[in-house]
Order: structure tokens, then C-alpha cells, then sequence
């Protein structure tokens, strides 16, 4: 089996060494590098084209884990996340990065199964990661006995599996391919607070502008997220853009109706019918969904 290469982004040499033990016994990841902050990180980026990181929040200095996650998703690739944290305070932020799982430090060897297997399930989805775009030529680095101590392991792809590795790994990312997510609550900042709507009580989402409405059977809640965006994230889970304009939850349709003109709409359920107009070159794969 073809291995997702990994790099471990952590400050304490004891997170790295439990990460890397457990990681071992894992048939489809390779560790291949450790850094002790986002400057090291950086470097090994540069090096090798990682998709997977285990990073902590936390990482010492200016850049923290989740400007390391930024700087690698201005970019076209991103690779998986995997966020380390002391408490859960920022488990709402890293999942609005995209990370795959957010681990509480120390973990259990139970909760670290459930992280691996959300990994061989959205491994697909994972790419190899650029260097992060803000590394400066020569970032300064610390030169007190602690940050001596520490040490980066650098271990370079054997060729063959090198070559192995980057076919499998452009197979597949393929652009077709949505990343998926692992949480089915969508974050909505509203009134200076973040809720978590879950997926399910969302009948549709309308595009306006470069905003979008979400809409549920008792409220209409604009949101930054771009439809585009929105399509991505949930259509593994049963939503379909039937129009340029609309993205809607398959599971709240309830009749599929067709107009004059050779047209067609969908009605959601609820206790307000909605109407919702269905594009025509949509409407062949809508129906292929259902299985009509």
C-alpha cells in the first residue's frame, strides 16, 4: 500500500515522540520529518511534498499552527491537518481550516483510532503541500540551550517510492474530487458569536453576491461562505446545486415537479412549501441521484 507522507509540527519533543510511536503502526502513513516550529516546518516543506501534518496549536514564536494552515491554504494544495491542543478552545477555528481531527494532548490510544480512521476515510482528499508562501529567506532561529536541544529529524523518499509515492498522490487529488469534511455542523458567525448549525436543518442555501443565505424551516442567516465554497463541503453530504443560485439538502425534497416550458422545480418539506427552479443541464444528474 502506497503511504501518505507525514510531518510532525510540534514544540515538545514528547508530543513528537508519542505521534511518531504511534504512527508506526500505521500502514498508510510515513513520518518523515519532525519540526519544533513553523520555521522548521517551512524548510521541510521545501523538501519534500508532505500531505499530512500533525501540527500543534501552539508552536512557539510569531507563527502559531494556524498560520502554518493558512499560509499552506492560500495555496492550491493543502495538505490533511491534524491540530494538537492542550484544551478545546480553538477546536471551532481549526475546523474552519479544514482540519481533518482536533486532538486533545494527551490522547488516548482510543481517541487516536478514531483520528486514523477519519484519515484512511478522507485520505483521498489530501495533497501535497507547497512551502508556506511567508517563509523569509533567513528566518532567525533560537539560539538559547532549549532550543538547542531540540532536533529535526530529515529523512530523505528512497527514489522508487519517491516516484510511487507522487503517482499515487496526483491520482488522487483529482480536480473533480471534493474535500470532504468531518464535522456536519457549518459554523455561522452571528452577532459577535459562532453557532453551529447542523446540517441537517439546512433546507437550502441561496447565492447573493459573494455572501450566501442559509436558509432553515425558521430562519434565513447571511453567511461569508461563497456557494461555490458551500457545494464543496457538502456535497458529500446529500446537497446538490440545482441552480447557479440554489444548494439544496436532497433529504428535505419532496417533489420533483415539472413546468411548462419544459422546466422543472423542487418543492422542500416543511410547513412553508418552497420552490425551488432546477437548471436543465442539472436536472439528468439530479435525477441519476435519486434514481429516477
Amino acid at each position: 500500500m502506497d503511504r501518505i507522507t507525514a510531518l510532525l509540527v510540534h514544540p515538545d519533543p514528547g508530543v513528537r515522540t508519542a505521534l511518531r510511536q504511534q504512527l508506526a503502526r500505521v500502514d498508510f502513513i510515513r513520518v518523515l520529518g519532525e519540526a519544533a516550529d513553523a520555521y522548521e516546518a517551512s524548510e521541510l516543506l521545501r523538501a519534500i511534498p508532505y500531505g499530512l501534518l500533525f501540527c500543534g496549536v501552539e508552536l512557539g514564536g510569531e507563527v502559531g499552527g494556524f498560520e502554518l494552515a493558512e499560509a499552506l491554504g492560500a495555496a492550491k494544495r493543502q495538505p490533511g491537518l491534524v491540530f494538537i491542543a492542550d484544551d478545546e478552545a480553538r477546536a471551532f477555528r481549526a475546523f474552519e481550516l479544514g482540519a481533518a481531527d482536533y486532538l486533545l494532548w494527551p490522547f488516548t490510544p482510543q481517541r487516536f483510532a478514531q483520528t486514523l480512521e477519519r484519515l484512511a476515510r478522507y485520505r483521498p482528499a489530501f495533497r501535497e503541500a507547497p512551502a508556506p508562501e511567508w517563509r523569509a529567506a533567513s528566518a532567525p532561529r533560537d539560539t538559547d540551550d532549549e532550543a538547542e536541544d531540540e532536533e529535526t529529524v530529515r529523512l530523505p523518499l528512497e527514489e522508487e517510492e519517491e516516484d510511487r509515492f507522487l503517482s499515487a498522490l496526483r491520482q488522487a487529488w483529482d480536480p473533480r474530487h471534493e474535500r470532504p469534511v468531518d464535522i456536519e455542523k457549518l459554523p455561522i458567525t452571528l452577532d459577535g458569536r459562532t453557532i453551529l448549525l447542523p446540517y441537517t436543518q439546512i433546507l437550502f442555501i441561496e447565492a447573493y453576491e459573494d455572501y450566501s443565505f442559509v436558509h432553515t424551516a425558521a430562519q434565513k442567516l447571511l453567511t461569508s461562505y461563497r456557494l461555490k465554497n458551500l457545494e464543496e463541503r457538502l456535497r458529500p453530504h446529500r446537497f446538490f446545486r440545482v441552480h447557479r443560485k440554489y444548494l439544496v439538502n436532497l433529504d428535505q425534497v419532496t417533489e420533483i415537479a415539472t413546468l411548462p416550458g419544459g422546466n422543472f422545480m423542487l418543492r422542500t418539506a416543511g410547513k412553508t412549501r418552497i420552490e425551488l427552479p432546477i437548471g436543465r443541464r442539472r436536472i439528468g444528474e439530479l435525477k441519476q441521484i435519486l434514481g429516477l
